[in-house]
Order: C-alpha cells, then sequence, then structure tokens
C-alpha cells in the first residue's frame, strides 16, 4: 500500500539481492555514479534528486540494466522528501535485508561572502548539511531494528582545508565531517558503520563552471596530475557500504594526494 501524501514513481521492486541503498543527489554526477556501482555490486535502489526528468532517466536506466531501482523526486533539503524515501524504504526492508544510506545531495556556490544572501546560505546549509540530518533521522530506526546498516556522507576536500570564495560550501562540508565522526560514536555499539569520503576535484558538472585557464592551474595542483573520475570515488564509497562495522568515523580521500 503507498503512504498517504507519497506519489508513486517507480517500477515494482521485488525483494532480494544484497540490501536496500538509498543514494540522494542521484540523476548526476558522483551521486549517479554511485547508484550504478551498489547496483552492479547487488543492492536494491531508491534514488532521490531535485530534477524529475533526469532521475526518472538514471531510474529507467538501472532498471534497464536489470537493477531494482525506485526514484523519489524532491528537494532532500526539506524534510518532507526524507519521510516520503523513507516510508518506501520501510515498505521494502524485509528482516534480513540491510540499509544502506548514501548522502550524496549538494549544491555551490562561488563568490564573496559579502556578497551572499540570506537564501543562498540558508540553501546551501539545507541541501549540503541539514539534509544529512533529516535522512540519518529516519533511517537509523529501521538499521536499529535490524542491528545492521551503513551511513557514507560525501563531503569535500574543502571541509577540511576551506576553499576561498567558497566559505558557505566549505562550512557545509566541514558541518558535514562533523557529524559524520560524531555519529559514527553514537551508533557503533549498534554495529552501525558511519564514515564519509572526501573528493578532491572530480571532472563532474559541478566543476564545469571553471574556465580552461582554471582548470589546467588546478591540474597543477594534484599531485596525480588529472582531475578524479566519478567511478573512482563510487568505488571507494561502495566499499564503505560494505566494509566491517570497526571501520567508521572515518573521512577518507578521494583526491589524488592533493590535500
Amino acid at each position: 500500500m503507498v503512504p498517504s501524501g507519497y506519489q508513486e514513481e517507480d517500477k515494482s521492486m521485488e525483494q532480494g539481492h544484497k540490501g536496500l541503498a538509498v543514494v540522494t543527489g542521484a540523476s548526476d554526477g558522483i551521486g549517479a555514479a554511485i547508484a550504478s556501482e551498489l547496483g552492479k555490486r547487488g543492492f536494491d535502489l531508491i534514488i532521490n534528486a531535485r530534477n524529475g526528468e533526469k532521475l526518472s532517466e538514471k531510474a529507467e536506466e538501472l532498471n534497464g540494466a536489470g537493477i531494482c531501482c525506485g526514484h523519489v523526486t524532491g528537494d532532500i533539503g526539506r524534510p518532507e522528501t526524507a519521510e516520503r524515501i523513507f516510508s518506501r524504504a520501510e515498505e521494502l526492508l524485509m528482516p534480513e535485508r540491510e540499509l544502506v544510506l548514501v548522502n550524496n545531495a549538494g549544491i555551490s556556490h562561488i563568490g564573496l561572502i559579502q556578497d551572499m544572501t540570506d537564501e543562498e546560505w540558508q540553501e546551501i546549509i539545507s541541501v549540503n548539511l541539514s539534509s544529512v540530518f533529516y535522512t540519518c533521522r529516519k533511517a537509523i530506526p529501521l538499521m536499529l531494528r535490524n542491528k545492521k546498516g551503513h551511513i557514507v556522507n560525501v563531503s569535500s576536500v574543502w571541509g577540511s582545508a576551506g576553499a576561498s570564495m567558497e566559505a558557505a560550501y566549505s562550512a557545509s562540508k566541514g558541518g558535514v565531517d562533523a557529524f559524520t565522526r560524531a555519529l559514527a560514536k553514537e551508533l557503533a555499539p549498534s554495529g552501525i558503520a558511519v564514515n564519509a569520503i572526501s573528493p578532491g576535484v572530480i571532472d563532474t558538472r559541478m566543476n564545469a563552471c571553471f574556465s580552461d585557464e582554471e582548470r589546467e592551474a588546478l591540474r597543477q595542483e594534484i599531485p596525480a596530475g588529472r582531475f578524479g573520475d566519478t567511478a573512482e570515488a563510487a568505488r571507494l564509497c561502495a566499499f564503505l557500504c560494505e566494509c566491517d562495522s570497526y571501520i567508521t568515523g572515518q573521512i577518507i580521500g578521494v583526491d589524488g594526494g592533493w590535500i
């Protein structure tokens, strides 16, 4: 039965496979790559993003590849979106199945802090940081019920190093890092692992705003001599979705030795 207020947006999802993974910000970039990687590893999926058209296309791609995938369109920076996602997840999560949560949704803002509006600040914080609270708050009771689970948050090197002209983004990702470490301590006694990946410059649409000169300058700063690939970030994330619960509270860089 479809929960009240939930708009059915996915194909029927059969039980089975390794577990159920919820991935936010999954219509593009790192999130889309993570969804594909987890699907290949045997997870059923519920994916989320704000862009309904692109999200639907990604779900169709995954279902066409034999991966059981549902999708829920909505702004994960609003608590009601998390409510809709996890109402669906609770329906699908049988006692023997593990729930995995990947908090990937994120937006950037480049500009001087004195020129930033209240609305721009609030949007960065709600999408990048508050969303992690909203989803974890809903996911943790389901993980505790089944006595297992993994949470992986997608942070950024700027969460620890900070970036000029990206103070709000850096602050939000620094918050994600602190949240990850604290929640890991809270959930470790229950055998639930909480970790984060911290990408450097990954070749995604988010970084397409840089000019050729700026991209070259960035490349020269990276010891590996290149931007990262979304598949590299996805494989690290997938490892943390399957790792032993003793690996917890870690912020693991995928940045070519940059930071």
